[in-house]
């Protein structure tokens, strides 16, 4: 199955980053009105897997061996991809700026490149690097950093754990398919995830409350389930569904670095939604991310190293990507359980 072009992977990128740029916007609200973020994660990873639910049957239709066989794939995007990073992330806002916080998570495609470069023991090409430090620049103008926070090192780790689960996100969603639609993926993910995080919210380790009540949002009070449904439908299932899509396509390295549109997308969102102005250092920032991903796409020939597997041999040619019908296994070792997870 021939893989689709690379301009189709940036479309469903842009629309994976629009989409999840809009759960901020859409859950404050919750969270304001007495939602904890443990319960606020939950729902939206329940309600996303259940909207996708039929489109991921459809999509399998009968093919239960393709689903077993991707099932550390499925586990891993469950508990680390959807609970892990998000819970991390809600955690660590509770202790230090969000924007910090965001700007560290959304370091993810420099570990990325990192790992690649230690890995590998090649150098990425200037162009990668310059372009990873053009996206940063402009991420930190967009995200507007506050200086005047205490340092807290516990929030700091919990951020950079965040930003560990949001790399493997990245690297999980690139993984050849091997026959598993990217939808059943996302689906299966959510809702074991969002299964996952009641369970600890069950257990009390964890605050989870939730707030059957009226929230203010556009100036006037709505239901709860009004912004309920938006982040479900919108900014979990759409988006889950079209990452996944696109890391498919795109690899991981490329994806991480055009997920960084989500922020530019967020900060839009809360502007037009919640009043937030937008600064021109801030128009800036996105123009500079926009130029580091121009920059990174501009560089083809390593990006087959930036998944795991086996290094092209010396001289060889070295492939666009993982062809999404390779069967490289991707589970605890080969020969251990069936073909590839």
């Amino acid at each position: 199955m021939r893989r689709p072009p690379l301009s189709v992977g940036f479309l469903v990128a842009l629309l994976a980053a629009a989409t999840f740029g809009m759960s901020g916007a859409f859950v404050k609200p919750l969270l304001e009105s007495g939602w904890s973020p443990v319960a606020a994660v939950t729902v939206r990873a329940l309600t996303g897997g259940i909207v996708l639910l039929p489109f991921a049957l459809f999509a399998v239709r009968g093919r239960w061996r393709a689903v077993w066989r991707g099932r550390w794939r499925i586990l891993g995007m469950a508990t680390i991809g959807v609970a892990g990073t998000q819970v991390l992330y809600f955690a660590a806002i509770q202790r230090i700026a969000v924007s910090t916080a965001i700007l560290v998570e959304y370091l993810a495609p420099i570990l990325l490149v990192a790992f690649v470069w230690v890995r590998s023991r090649r150098t990425p090409k200037p162009v990668v690097l310059v372009g990873s430090v053009v996206a940063v620049a402009g991420l930190v103008l967009v995200v507007s950093p506050s200086g005047d926070q205490p340092f807290d090192a516990i929030g700091l780790a919990l951020a950079i754990a965040a930003m560990v689960g949001c790399a493997v996100f990245y690297v999980i969603a690139a993984r050849p398919s091997d026959g598993l639609p990217p939808v059943a993926l996302a689906c299966g993910g959510l809702l074991i995830g969002g299964l996952a995080l009641a369970a600890v919210g069950a257990t009390g380790l964890l605050p989870f409350t939730v707030r059957l009540t009226d929230v203010a949002l556009l100036g006037t009070a709505v239901p709860w389930w009004v912004p309920v449904l938006v982040v479900g439908v919108f900014a979990t299932a759409i988006a889950y569904a079209s990452s996944i899509t696109a890391t498919e396509i795109l690899g991981s390295r490329l994806a991480s670095f055009t997920g960084l549109l989500e922020v530019v997308a967020a900060t839009l969102y809360a502007w037009l939604l919640l009043g937030e102005s937008l600064q021109p250092l801030q128009l800036l920032g996105g123009v500079l991310i926009l130029g580091g991903i121009a920059l990174v796409r501009a560089e083809k020939a390593d990006r087959a190293l930036t998944e795991p597997g086996p290094l092209p041999e010396a001289g060889a040619p070295e492939p666009r990507d993982v062809p999404s019908h390779s069967t490289t296994p991707v589970g605890p070792a080969r020969g251990s359980e069936s073909p590839r997870t």
